[in-house]
């Protein structure tokens, strides 16, 4: 069973605009009265965990999110601040980790009972393909609810690049190596009839692409996050950038093969200089549940959830995102029973 470096967050608000699709480091401190030191696992947070929980009653639900300094992170300390109040069958107790693929691995060792990933991570997950090609399936858990956006940027400093066509012969960062990102952008690529051999492959961090392109080592670089990702707006205000649109054609192409891609559009001025909407695709981030969670704690907390959207908007603006058409869409694996039963009460259709 792997060990996560794990900590308690109850009462704190981390907001970052740091992205989490890059694998992260498993490092935490202790930022609270009562919270787990650095080198905890996370079941040896549970403790402290409940008894920081305002709640303080029901099953403790461990929630692995990110790195300390990630969106993830963030998003589930507010959660945990927001909710616990309101739970009665369970409370949250906040783990940093290194995001979407420990994550699952968390679930499916009951290291942790709640999770937030990637959607596409998860489908490779629940199917055994891709990231989890050598380690075969995981079907130990259900989806909750579709979060927010992390879009699918191609970002360039080179002007004679108008489309992922001309990316052929380049130099292009595709994310850190095994990362979510990489495959995100293999799968981009084909939907061009293109593989990695037709470019010049970079492994790298959102920075450090950023700092690449402006130094003019890459032409261009890959990075699936929340937009504006603070890499980026960093990048942008000291040299010019352009972004990469995918065409309508190519977008459902991809959608046909991948039904975890969502079309959409990063609006004009999202960067500084970059005047003109951009047509890409993104992957959402998904919060999961394990299966051994009962049907009522789960269904008590995504009805919270929803019940408190607004509050939860308050502290961190990624929840100003979350509505129930939203919350179905790009899920590739079966909904928890709580959740399933959440949504059909509601009238959603689930996919």
């Amino acid at each position: 069973m792997k060990k996560i470096a794990a900590m308690t967050l109850s009462s704190m608000m981390f907001l970052s605009m740091a992205a989490c699709g890059n694998p992260a480091a498993n490092t935490t401190t202790a930022v609270a009265a009562g919270t787990a030191s650095a080198g905890t696992t996370a079941s040896e947070t549970t403790a402290a965990g409940t008894a920081a929980a305002a709640s303080g009653s029901g099953q403790e639900l461990v929630l692995g999110t990110g790195g300390t300094t990630g969106t993830y992170y963030a998003v589930g300390g507010v959660m945990a601040t927001v909710l616990n109040p309101l739970l009665k069958d369970s409370s949250l107790t906040v783990t940093s980790t290194g995001a979407s693929k420990a994550n699952i691995q968390l679930v499916d060792d009951g290291e942790a009972q709640l999770a937030i990933v990637q959607n596409d991570v998860m489908y490779y997950a629940y199917t055994g393909t891709d990231l989890f090609a050598d380690e075969g399936k995981y079907d130990s858990f259900g989806a909750v609810a579709g979060l927010y956006d992390e879009t699918v940027q191609i970002i360039t400093t080179n002007e004679s690049i108008k489309s992922v066509a001309d990316l052929k012969g380049k130099t292009v960062s595709v994310g850190d190596a095994g990362s979510g990102v990489e495959f995100n952008a293999k799968q981009i690529l084909d939907a061009y009839d293109m593989t990695f051999d037709d470019i010049k492959v970079v492994n790298a961090s959102f920075g450090d692409s950023a700092d690449s392109l402006k130094d003019g080592k890459i032409d261009a670089a890959f990075v699936v996050a929340g937009a504006p990702t603070t890499a980026v707006v960093d990048l942008a205000a000291t040299k010019a950038v352009q972004l990469v649109e995918l065409d309508n054609e190519h977008i459902e192409k991809l959608q046909k093969k991948y039904n975890f891609y969502t079309a959409t559009t990063i609006p004009a001025g999202t960067y500084t200089g970059v005047d003109a909407d951009a047509k890409t695709v993104s992957v959402r981030a998904t919060l999961i549940a394990s299966n051994e969670v009962s049907e009522d704690a789960i269904y008590e907390l995504t009805k919270a959830m929803f019940d408190n959207q607004k509050a939860l908007a308050e502290g961190h603006a990624k929840f100003e995102l979350l509505n129930l058409d939203d919350a179905v869409k790009g899920i590739g694996v079966p909904f928890h029973a709580g959740a399933k039963k959440f949504y059909e009460e509601k009238g959603v259709k689930l996919n």
